[in-house]
């Protein structure tokens, strides 16, 4: 008795616990000056939303330093769509000599034709040194070349070389304000603003502070970029309406419904109390994905996304159904509920880690080597299946035992003719006995 109760306490908890689950994931909750919403936080690929994306390819590839270049020429446009509000927005390196920008167009938007949007990512940086009066003292023309260099301690610094023009412009100026910032603005976003600590008269500058090497490196391409010895060309640009984004979502959202509900009618018609326990399971699944989507910062929800979600949960119901035959497998051969269902998860255990940590690295190799919706489609995938195992083995396993332990006494409630399976299989040893 005093097991049977815990085990109906334990459901009624962990029923109130996904329902409260449920409940945050739509409605979210506000914690002290913290507004969590995790539903209206995940933000919508560029084929859900609606916008723009551009590819650009540099002319030249046998140039000095082109990876570096690349480098610098991708972060100069990530700090541009930051500076627009576009946070949302994607710059991933395509192939060799190839940039891709993915920016998803909503109500938010500063800029919301599409056609400005490509004007303004795809027109040269502007790079500017500026006195203390906020006065331009050079431009990006004026800079040579920049580098990660080390100060006189040995620490990482920023070093940088002007042209003969820009020279005498930066000597006049340090020699000016001496013990006086020189703010390094990038299109309009301060950079860096160090202090001028002597006059510089031979075109050489040194920017020094508690740099750690890869932020010395972020800060001379940044600086470079302003004269950036590389020329872009726009290769391809498409726009994608905001309503066929919306109307593939509905679509999607309206058949994933469907498909789950003709799955629960499934799992309950051939699996009885398991298919609700699967069923529960799968609640689980979606909401914690859900939940995921909402948090995990860089993750955007794409149509692919959509079908790596689907495609997790046919893979939590695979790990569900394939417990549930061992399960029944086991309880032929005449061993009691609990030892069956212990017996079948053990078995089954191995097949399911299997299947999924295959299908896991396959997802690992499209999130590292693929592009656009490809990353999009492995990241959600990549969720997916870490949810699918969790909530198959730890909620699925979990609850099935707290059934088992409420002490049913009709066996035909967690299988169909349980009962003449049992009958089936001790008439079976008796002749093997006889």
């Amino acid at each position: 008795m005093k097991t049977k109760t815990r085990s109906a306490v334990a459901l009624i908890v962990i029923y109130a616990l996904i329902v409260l689950l449920g409940f945050f994931v739509i409605n979210g909750v506000d914690v002290g000056i913290y507004d969590v919403r995790p539903l209206s936080g995940i933000q919508q690929g560029l084929d859900i939303t609606g916008g723009v994306y551009t590819v650009y390819q540099a002319d030249d590839t046998s140039i000095d330093n082109f990876e570096e270049k690349m480098d610098g020429a991708m972060l100069v446009l990530r700090n541009r769509l930051d500076s627009k509000g576009f946070t949302e927005g994607t710059v991933t390196r395509q192939g060799t000599d190839r940039i891709r920008v993915e920016i998803p167009i909503n109500e938010t938007s500063e800029i919301q034709d599409p056609t400005a949007i490509s004007q303004f990512i795809g027109s040269p940086a502007k790079l500017e040194f500026k006195d203390p009066n906020g006065e331009v003292i050079m431009e990006g023309a004026d800079i040579e070349n920049a580098g990660v260099s080390t100060d006189s301690s040995g620490k990482p610094a920023v070093a940088f070389q002007l042209t003969s023009e820009g020279t005498k412009k930066f000597s006049d100026a340090t020699l000016k304000f001496i013990n006086q910032t020189i703010s390094i603005v990038l299109d309009d976003v301060t950079i860096s603003s160090p202090t001028v600590n002597a006059h510089i008269g031979n075109g050489n500058g040194i920017i020094e502070g508690n740099f750690t090497e890869v932020q010395a490196e972020n800060l001379a391409m940044q600086i470079e970029s302003g004269a950036l010895p590389i020329d872009l060309k726009e290769i391809e640009a498409r726009t994608i309406s905001a309503t066929l984004g919306v109307d593939a979502l509905q679509n999607s959202i309206f058949a994933g419904f469907i498909g789950l509900l003709v799955l629960f009618a499934f799992m309950l018609i051939f699996y009885r109390l398991p298919g609700l326990v699967a069923c529960t399971g799968l609640i689980v699944y979606t909401l914690c994905v859900l939940l995921l989507l909402g948090s995990v910062p860089g993750v955007q929800l794409t149509l692919p996304g959509i079908a790596g979600i689907v495609l997790g949960i046919g893979m939590a119901v695979d790990a569900n159904v394939i417990i549930f035959e061992r399960f029944k497998e086991e309880f032929r051969t005449g061993k009691t509920l609990r030892i069956s269902f212990n017996a079948g998860t053990k078995k089954a255990f191995v097949t399911i880690l299997d299947s999924n940590v295959t299908t896991l690295i396959c997802a690992i190799v499209l999130a590292v080597f693929g592009t656009g919706q490809i990353k999009s489609f492995a990241y959600t995938l990549i969720i997916s299946i870490i949810v699918s195992m969790f909530s198959a083995l730890v909620v699925s396993n979990g609850m099935m035992k707290l059934f088992i332990g409420l002490n049913i006494k009709n066996p035909n409630v967690f299988m169909p003719k349980a009962k003449q399976l049992r009958e089936a299989a001790k008439a079976e040893q008796n002749g093997g006995a006889a």
